[in-house]
């Protein structure tokens, strides 16, 4: 599948993209102008000038600093991929349900057509607190899947969404995908650049390129999200009939055992690996207090982004890479209302590295 380029594609339409800066909004961004849409993208901070772009800046904790950055404004689509982590899940409810409430109500009277929620497959293992933790439905997971007994606030945003749809008449879509990487600086959850600042640290001293996680991710099946192809499908969601007022899964469409990837991850930076040898090894003990080596590496190579902090998400990828059950997804339901689109997902990590190397983020 693939959105086409040129002028008359965006059909005059004007997408508002809620959270623009980040892994899977600024891939909606570069997907939206591609194809002609006009841009409303939506962020605490402006990001950078280009053609077709509006940025639009709000404190999306705030109802006023909202209401206030959207009231001239009147976009016929809007593609929510914001999030903001807090300490408990209650807050992470609070806060989350709470930006999208917010951002809905000011939106309410315009002339909203279609709104598009990023969630994730918390969906089916359960919030950060009882992360994996409980039961779950069986691998691969389907969208029919019932929520878990449990608080999560993936399953508060849903509601609120749906509430507003029924309200304004807007239809929707929600995209679960499972761990985006994409093109993006200071993410609070970017394995794609994770990874390449430890196997660029690992580097740097001589050490092996281990891999940090447990023995089931080790050996078992998994699948993960390109940003650009989570962009092609939630445009696709929000202007395919058929895919209105309905909740996707969103993966690359192939299948990979870490053991296989990492041997190939360590190749493309040159560096010698370690797989699974008994018992995980967290990035966040392993990697704890590399920010000076860090900053002279930044230095030495002139790098654009000299703080570690802004660049790895140790604890997201020790979460991911940690789990004890093998995580695949389906994607049928998708197949079946006319989605096509596939990455090959090493494809995916080299050529996101590519990228990396060329702004200038990792040597």
């Amino acid at each position: 599948m693939t959105i086409e380029s040129g002028t008359a594609a965006g059909n005059g339409r004007t997408a508002l993209v809620v959270g623009a800066t980040g892994i899977a909004g600024s891939a909606l961004v570069d997907t939206l102008v591609g194809a002609g849409w006009g841009v409303l993208a939506l962020s605490r901070r402006p990001g950078p000038e280009r053609a077709g772009v509006k940025w639009l800046s709000a404190d999306l904790t705030s109802a006023s600093s909202l209401a206030a950055a959207l009231a001239p404004e009147n976009p016929s689509h809007v593609f929510f991929t914001a999030w903001s982590r807090r300490a408990t899940e209650e807050e992470n409810i609070a806060v989350n349900a709470g930006m999208l409430r917010d951002l809905l109500a000011a939106l309410r009277g315009k002339d909203v057509a279609h709104v598009a929620l990023m969630t994730g497959l918390k969906h089916y293992l359960g919030p950060f607190e009882a992360y994996a933790a409980g039961e779950m439905p069986d691998t691969p997971f389907h969208e029919e899947e019932p929520r878990l007994p449990v608080r999560n606030f993936y399953y508060a945003q849903e509601d609120e969404l749906w509430a507003a749809a029924g309200e304004q008449g807007f239809t929707w879509s929600v995209h679960r995908a499972h761990t985006v990487i994409g093109h993006a600086v200071g993410n609070a959850m970017n394995m794609g650049l994770t990874l390449a600042a430890q196997a660029t640290l690992c580097r740097d001293s001589g050490e092996p390129f281990v891999f940090p996680g447990s023995e089931t991710q080790w050996n078992g099946l998994t699948d993960m999200t390109d940003a650009g192809l989570l962009a092609e499908h939630m445009v696709w969601a929000s202007t395919t009939p058929v895919a209105a007022n309905e909740a996707f899964n969103i993966v690359n469409g192939d299948v990979f055992r870490w053991r296989w990837m990492w041997p190939k991850l360590a190749a493309y930076f040159g560096v010698e690996w370690e797989g699974y040898q008994g018992k995980p090894r967290p990035l966040e003990q392993s990697m704890a207090g590399r920010e000076d080596q860090w900053r002279r590496i930044a230095g030495e190579n002139n790098l654009s982004e000299p703080d570690l902090g802004r660049v790895a998400s140790w604890w997201h990828t020790d979460g991911d890479l940690g789990r004890n059950i093998e995580v695949v997804t389906d994607m049928g339901k998708s197949r079946d209302a006319g989605f096509t689109g596939y990455r090959r997902t090493l494809d995916a990590f080299t050529a996101l590295f590519d990228r990396y190397r060329a702004d200038r983020l990792v040597p």
